[in-house]
Order: structure tokens, then C-alpha cells, then sequence
């Protein structure tokens, strides 16, 4: 049986009701101190499925800390406050928490809680390469539209014999064809 990994970010010693109820439930636990860590050296010795954060308010270490995560080993993050206010809650959604619990949580509640937000930091994070993906291939058909254009200005080609020369060059180089477009552009920017 493989038990959630959990890293507790917490801001004081303390041991807060939340660290007691994560020791309660089959998870690896970790805590750590908010002001005493870097986060991406923990992360790559332990590698947790999730990290939690316990801060009774939102500040701006919190918002750093939150950015850090997400920047260098994208997790995640589920933070437990008691800080309602809606500023507080639009800046923690932006800087990229996976669920945002405020005014404490019960036992059985946070086994659903943290399936919850791994499971929408997987969607999120699935959207993110398709959008990647997407904007990838667009910008590829920028470079072939415009390898074309040259081709069909510089040597009388239709749009048709243009873009069948990319991609014969591009199966003869065995490379995309949007390398060849790049080339292509890279050449006449030399001559041009």
C-alpha cells in the first residue's frame, strides 16, 4: 500500500490540530517550518504527492512561498488558514493553490480534501500542456506560413509547390517541418 506523501509547511512550532489529524490518517508526513527550508531541495529528498500549508494568515512570505513552489517543482498545495478576506482568497487562487480551506478542517474531511486537489492539480496541470502544445503548434505554422511567402516570392512558387518543397527538404533532413521553415527564414534573412 503506497501512502500519500504529504509536506506540511507550517508558519510556528506549534503543533497545529492539522499536523494532529495528518499523524492520525495512513500518510508519510513531513513538517517543516515556514521561515527554515528551501522548498526545492525538500522536495527533491522526499518528492511529496502534496503540500499543505498552515498559516493563520495570508502575507506576503506565504504568497513568495507559494510562488516558489509552484516555479520550481510545480505541486499540489492545499493551505489552511482562517484568513477569509477576499483579497487574501484571489491572491492565493493566482499564485496557484489547488484548494484553499479556511477556519480549520475535521479529521474525516481530509482525506477527500487532499484527493481533491491532487486531482485538480492533475487537470490543471494536464490543460497546461495542452495550452503549451497549442500555442507550440501555432507559432510552428507562423514560421511555415512565412517560409512559404518567401519561397513563393523568391521562386514563382504556387502555395501548394511551396509548402511541398518544405516538406520534402524536411523529410530529407529528417526534421520537422517547422525546422525547415526556420531555416528557410534564417537563409533569407541572411540574404535579404
Amino acid at each position: 500500500m503506497k501512502f500519500t506523501k504529504v509536506l506540511l509547511i507550517k508558519s510556528n512550532s506549534e503543533i497545529p490540530v492539522l499536523e494532529t489529524i495528518l499523524l492520525s490518517h495512513p500518510f508519510e508526513v513531513v513538517t517543516v517550518l515556514e521561515q527554515n527550508f528551501d522548498f526545492k531541495s525538500i522536495s527533491q529528498d522526499i518528492q511529496p504527492d502534496v503540500v499543505l500549508i498552515y498559516n493563520e494568515k495570508v502575507t506576503s512570505v506565504t504568497l513568495k512561498l507559494l510562488m516558489n513552489i509552484n516555479q520550481h517543482d510545480a505541486r499540489p498545495i492545499i493551505l489552511f488558514s482562517d484568513d477569509s478576506g477576499t483579497d487574501s482568497v484571489d491572491k492565493v487562487i493566482k499564485a496557484g493553490v489547488s484548494a484553499y480551506i479556511i477556519c480549520g478542517v475535521e479529521s474525516k474531511r481530509i482525506q477527500p480534501i487532499i484527493d481533491i486537489a491532487i486531482a485538480r492539480f492533475k487537470e490543471q496541470q494536464q490543460l497546461k500542456k495542452e495550452l503549451e502544445k497549442t500555442k507550440s503548434k501555432l507559432e510552428d505554422h507562423k514560421f511555415i506560413d512565412r517560409a512559404k511567402a518567401l519561397l513563393i516570392k523568391s521562386r514563382g512558387l504556387t502555395e501548394d509547390q511551396a509548402y511541398h518543397t518544405l516538406r520534402k527538404l524536411a523529410m530529407d533532413q529528417k526534421v520537422s517541418i517547422s525546422e525547415i521553415a526556420k531555416n528557410v527564414i534564417s537563409m533569407a534573412d541572411l540574404f535579404l
